[in-house]
């Protein structure tokens, strides 16, 4: 039906007949000359409708926003003065010779171009919505962006190998999406949170290096960056080492970008450990855009006075750190109440500062602080010199659980840094975390949890740490960061079936328990497994952050809302008492409660 995409015209099409296929974007009817502003996926192209030609001309007329047009005609340079900068098309325009209505539209619930639309009424009517330039921009680059991945991976012997939607139940972490079975009554699937298990049976299978672009679910809470169903990446390979690996995924990355924004990564990525990320920027994926850091000062303050230091600073789990804001001294009381107020966000019970104004005067004179009173000179000489600050600076402080205090601070040292513009010039900052903790103690459970999952592999040095001291074995996990967003993480797995189990111990998993969960695994493991690992990306987050967009839900074409509903289709649903019955599933009445209100 058509010729050329609208969106690819330009001058080098002068002269030419073309036919063009698309929705009516915009009509103007300027002194008896109608402007159709016809626009498809590629873009828009100005037609011109001019009342000489009276059969095309009548139907111009009738034509109204969102029409479905078929318009063929002649592509002429537009008159001097008027063209469009801003369209790839903006030097040329289409003389309509016949125009035919191939389909008729409602008036759209909102227009194309209104950038101040609420999220609800998109999501609501999401395919007006995804004809936005903007929406079909986005998912373009989503395409182009799995179509880079692929093209990488399958350049270096990877093979794309399907794994099962329906699956068992493993309830470690997040939690499952359960699916009943008709068949075996009172029996269920999940959907998989992700294919770690298969993936690794398939390189006991031999296949040596897999990749999946695939949908993964976890029913959870839910932010910008987090949906029920997303999209990952999925990545494993045998007989590499963790240096190999992830060698192999940035460069993977590096080409990812070259491709797709023309830009150029650094090479190679910086690397920090977890243990420094958490102390320095109080978080496992800084955003290293940021110039500000964070410094511990612990030891400095346990003997002090003020017992909002000396306290945490004196417990096994404890911290007080500092944040330094070079020429933070110039901060209002105002602004200062409300970072008090964003750190609480995070469970912090306040936010300590000192205003220096003189840093040789270790007093009230030349330091500004309700607390410098209850800090000896010792302890805030210490302060001033690890954390360098200058006449003018301002310092804050955190003191709480280590986890308080690297939760709030890191989060500030991000908001301030943007606010007030404490960040270097790069664009895009990607970093390697590694030497994570393997395992992380649940204080509520009572019992230690892995920090990744329970397949990862310990360092081969701290194999004798599995039964005696948990807590201190390192594994051979890594995540990449990049601005502030975890990309991605990975691990080599365990492939021998003994040190399997000696992790299973550890998080207290019995045997008769990882043989329920995990025999299949297990069993796959004694039939020659070898060294293996991998990593998988989010997909939806790398798109949303080369796209600019502020939540993952405009790089996706049907999302889900904060509440996991989709406002278009109405899902979840209810669903009839045969269906419920074909599943062997009687639903709890829900509670009615009635409240009785006093006539007196």
């Amino acid at each position: 039906m058509r010729t050329h995409y609208c969106g690819h015209l330009n001058i080098s099409n002068l002269g030419q007949t073309v036919t063009l296929c698309g929705w009516a974007h915009r009509r103007r009817d300027h002194g008896g000359v109608i402007f159709i502003d016809l626009r498809d996926r590629e873009g828009l192209v100005q037609v011109v409708c001019a009342p000489d030609r009276e059969e095309s001309f009548k139907i111009a007329e009738s034509v109204r926003n969102e029409f479905v047009l078929r318009i063929s005609g002649r592509v002429r340079r537009r008159p001097e003065g008027s063209s469009n900068s801003n369209i790839s098309s903006g030097e040329i325009e289409v003389l309509c010779h016949e125009i035919e209505v191939l389909n008729t539209a409602l008036t759209p619930p909102f227009q194309l171009d209104d950038e101040n639309l609420s999220e609800n009424v998109r999501l609501s009517h999401r395919v007006v919505d995804l004809r936005r330039p903007q929406m079909q921009k986005n998912l373009m680059l989503r395409y182009k962006t799995a179509m880079a991945f692929r093209r990488f991976l399958d350049s270096k012997g990877f093979i794309d190998i399907e794994t099962p939607m329906l699956t068992k139940s493993t309830p470690e972490g997040a939690r499952d999406y359960l699916v009943p079975s008709r068949v075996h009554a009172g029996e269920f699937f999940a959907l998989p949170q992700s294919p770690q298990l298969f993936k690794q049976m398939l390189m006991v299978a031999g296949f040596d290096r897999y990749y999946q672009i695939t949908k993964c679910f976890r029913d959870e809470d839910l932010r910008a960056d987090r949906q029920p169903e997303f999209t990952q990446v999925d990545i494993e390979t045998s007989f590499m080492d963790e240096e190999q690996i992830m060698s192999l995924m940035e460069e993977l990355l590096r080409t990812v970008f070259k491709e797709v924004l023309g830009t150029n990564l650094p090479n190679p990525f910086p690397r920090i450990s977890h243990t420094e990320a958490m102390s320095r920027f109080g978080s496992d994926k800084p955003d290293m855009r940021v110039t500000l850091e964070i410094t511990d000062v612990t030891d400095a303050v346990r003997d002090v006075a003020f017992k909002v230091f000396s306290v945490p600073a004196n417990q096994a789990n404890g911290r007080v750190a500092a944040l330094l804001i070079p020429g933070g001294g110039a901060f209002t009381r105002g602004e200062i109440d409300e970072y008090t107020k964003f750190v609480g966000i995070y469970g912090a019970r306040g936010l300590a500062y000192i205003k220096v104004n003189d840093v040789t005067q270790l007093n009230e004179t030349g330091l500004q602080s309700p607390i410098v009173k209850n800090l000896n000179e010792a302890a805030l000489k210490i302060i001033m010199d690890r954390t360098g600050a200058k006449n003018g600076d301002l310092i804050f402080f955190g003191a709480d659980s280590a986890k308080i205090v690297n939760d709030a601070l890191g989060a500030l040292r991000t908001k301030i840094g943007h606010e007030k513009n404490y960040v270097s010039g790069a664009e895009w900052t990607p970093l390697w975390v590694v030497d994570f903790p393997m395992f992380e103690y649940d204080e509520e459970a009572k019992r230690w949890q892995a920090c990744h999952h329970p397949f990862t592999a310990p360092k081969d040095e701290h194999l004798h740490l599995l039964e005696s001291n948990p807590g201190s074995c390192m594994a051979k996990a890594y995540d990449i960061v990049l601005n502030g967003w975890e990309l991605g993480g990975g691990s080599v797995r365990i492939h021998k079936e003994e040190i399997q189990s000696l992790v299973f111990r550890a998080l207290k998993i019995d045997k008769e328990e990882a043989g329920l969960k995990f025999g299949f695994l297990l069993d796959a493991l004694q039939y020659g497994a070898p060294p293996h690992g991998g990593l998988a990306f989010g997909l939806d987050r790398i798109v949303t952050m080369m796209s600019g967009s502020e939540s993952i839900r405009d790089v996706i074409a049907f999302p889900k809302t904060q509440r996991a509903q989709c406002l278009l289709t109405h899902a979840p649903s209810s669903v009839d008492e045969k269906q419920l019955h074909e599943l062997h599933i009687r639903l709890r009445q829900k509670v009615q409660t009635t409240v009785e209100v006093s006539k007196e």
